[in-house]
């Protein structure tokens, strides 16, 4: 079956591929669109094969609500380097993703990979073979989360940190400005000071134990009756708990009240009452150790 340059655009627009690609799919396939549509996904398969090994540290942390802000997702995807994060059709990806996870709400990343992606007859994971094909890095979808109540999203950074925060209200109170505006703040609060748990109740006993015994090492040095260090154990602990629990925190914006009590005036402000139920804050790359180029070896490699 013979094909036309015109063949070869339509090919080209259907999947992103170089001119050279297609023509190559087309001549595998005897003109056929379909056959030299699977071509270049096979093609797709075993680049990303390929590539799977790679490191892929840098990429982007996402967050979004829904239309009715009644649920919410925050996704970390990651690529090889801070450039691909930066192009469109990556983010375009990541947004897929979001809209996926909002709509079907998979168990996991595995789950994710096979659900129809949003506006798409594709599966996640078919497109982001594609992606890995066009872009030419590894890409990989590391995590997410996602909440139903009331829901705030804040990204920072351009995608270095996004922050999804979930509100116990009224559907009256989270449909005021006033609550977008307290949502927003509460957001830039928990991706500036990192807090690692809801309140006291969520802190693990080791996390507690581990800062006692800090506590009562440094509280030992200071030579005073077993009463009173006992005391100033406990303030330590106390005043550590203050700096990792996000309830208890200063609120950044006005260090003398604390984010509870910020929360809570807008609430009353509002009509109403409004308390923090759940958080969640992805730094991009975080845990992943990142690759070491070393550019003198990779030019002596290309010569040889």
């Amino acid at each position: 079956m013979a094909f036309t340059a015109k063949d070869v655009k339509e090919l080209r627009d259907k999947t992103g591929c170089g001119m050279m690609d297609c023509k190559k799919a087309l001549t595998a396939s005897d003109g056929d669109m379909e056959k030299a549509l699977d071509f270049l996904r096979e093609k797709g398969l075993a680049t990303a094969s390929k590539k799977a090994d790679r490191v892929a540290a840098e990429g982007m942390a996402f967050a979004k609500a829904s239309a009715d802000g009644k649920t919410g997702v925050a996704v970390e995807v990651n690529a090889e380097t801070d450039f691909v994060a930066k192009n469109a059709s990556f983010q375009e990806f990541v947004n897929i993703c979001a809209d996926t996870i909002l709509k079907e709400n998979p168990a996991d990343v595995d789950a994710l990979m096979k659900c129809k992606a949003a506006g798409s007859d594709q599966t996640v994971d078919e497109i982001l073979k594609e992606k890995i094909l066009t872009i030419g890095e590894n890409i990989k979808v590391r995590r997410f989360v996602r909440m139903e109540g009331h829901v705030a999203s804040y990204i920072h950074a351009g995608g270095k940190i996004c922050v999804l925060v979930n509100f116990d209200t009224t559907d009256e109170i989270a449909a005021k400005p006033e609550f977008a505006e307290m949502g927003k703040n509460i957001g830039m609060q928990i991706a500036a000071m990192n807090p690692q748990f809801l309140d006291d109740a969520h802190v693990p006993q080791s996390v507690l134990d581990r800062e006692a015994k800090i506590a009562r090492e440094q509280a030992a040095e200071s030579g005073k009756p077993d009463n009173v260090i006992e005391k100033m154990i406990t303030g330590k602990v106390k005043k550590a708990l203050k700096e990792i629990c996000l309830v208890d925190q200063e609120y950044v914006k006005e260090s003398k009240t604390s984010v509870s009590k910020y929360v809570a005036s807008v609430g009353k402000t509002l009509g109403g009452k409004i308390a923090i139920s759940d958080f969640a804050r992805f730094v991009t790359g975080e845990g992943i150790e990142k690759r070491k180029d070393d550019l003198a070896a990779e030019v002596a490699s290309m010569v040889k």
